[in-house]
């Protein structure tokens, strides 16, 4: 709807006459075309308003910024994650853009989980549920961060056992093997009465059988999928590799086709919901996840590609699509795929 009001002479504030009368036509068949169809879920008893989500390490640093997420959209946000100490990350540069997506090696910068429990507090004022996001090196730091946000009015606990590019976390240290994915699960099961969403590797040929770990050690969804890589750029005329780290996780566009067959397999492996992230920007790329399985959807680098309001415009792009092809729901498409 915001391309045909550009078209239409919109430019924020003022409209022509001719476009006032095009842009009032266009609101009045989009809230008609959102009063018919139904984009509210509810994952792990979570009431989401719509099935976009905010992906961990993207704006999820401060309270106000989860804010302005919140208002452009999102149905639940998810914060940048957090170990017990404070961690400066990698050298600059972290991120990098390329011609079909993301490299990034930040580094799991964060303040540690004490700082973080100070600026993440009052989360009820945010307005939609937010998401914590937990990591450690040791299996007994996720159970150790868990209870020093315990007293934070957190919805959920995201555990990703599967960055590609940090030592000591991750699938640097073997956290994403089916069995330390159940110890640590296992671990964060008895801090937190809170739902439990663990966030999976691309990479690991293991990938079901982690999942069904998860789930057997108490999971209540999965979060497929993290980066894969990881991968490198070379800068050659300075000869030498463009990130900091030399070497980074591959998100947006490329990633994608490799994420849907992720969920395409974890919707026949678990009987859990599944959170499907990697490479979605637009409504049709959403509804592709979901058909692949997915209950709800993350955005990350599509932050990046269409402005911080993404959320919205997927979710609008969503409603379109599935008022135009008959449906009153999306829950009507998840695994449509499946025989």
């Amino acid at each position: 709807m915001f391309l045909h009001l550009q078209d239409e002479g919109y430019n924020g504030n003022k409209l022509s006459g001719r476009a006032r009368g095009k842009a009032a036509t266009l609101i009045y068949r989009f809230k008609s075309i959102m009063q018919k169809v139904d984009l509210s879920v509810t994952l792990c008893s979570i009431p989401l308003r719509n099935p976009t989500i905010l992906a961990s390490g993207i704006l999820g640093t401060t309270r106000a910024l989860l804010k302005r997420v919140a208002e452009n959209g999102a149905g639940a946000l998810t914060i940048k994650s957090i170990s017990t100490e404070p961690r400066e990350g990698h050298n600059n540069p972290t991120v990098i853009t390329f011609e079909a997506g993301m490299l990034n090696a930040v580094g799991y910068s964060n303040p540690g989980m004490h700082a973080a429990a100070r600026e993440f507090s009052d989360l009820q004022e945010i307005g939609v549920p937010v998401i914590a996001s937990v990591i450690g090196t040791e299996h007994e730091d996720f159970m150790r961060v868990v209870e020093g946000l315990s007293k934070i009015q957190f919805s959920a606990i995201e555990i990703p056992l599967s960055c590609p590019h940090t030592p000591g976390f991750g699938l640097l240290s073997g956290q994403g093997t089916p069995e330390s994915t159940f110890k640590i699960t296992s671990l964060v099961r008895k801090a937190t009465k809170l739902p439990i969403f663990v966030k999976l590797s691309p990479n690991s040929p293991e990938l079901c059988t982690a999942a069904k770990a998860a789930e057997d050690a108490g999971a209540d969804a999965i979060t497929a999928v993290n980066s894969m890589g990881p991968g490198m750029a070379i800068n050659i005329d300075a000869q030498r590799p463009v990130l900091g780290f030399k070497v980074g996780g591959v998100t947006g566009d490329a990633l994608r086709p490799i994420a849907v067959r992720c969920v395409y397999d974890l919707y026949k492996a678990v009987k859990i919901p599944i959170i499907g992230v990697g490479g979605i920007s637009t409504g049709r790329h959403a509804i592709e996840m979901m058909m692949a399985g997915a209950s709800v959807i993350g955005i990350g680098t599509g932050v990046y590609y269409r402005g911080i309001d993404v959320f919205r415009k997927v979710s609008e792009e969503m409603a379109l699509w599935l008022q135009k092809n008959g449906y009153n729901t999306f829950r009507d498409i998840i695994g449509v795929v499946h025989d």
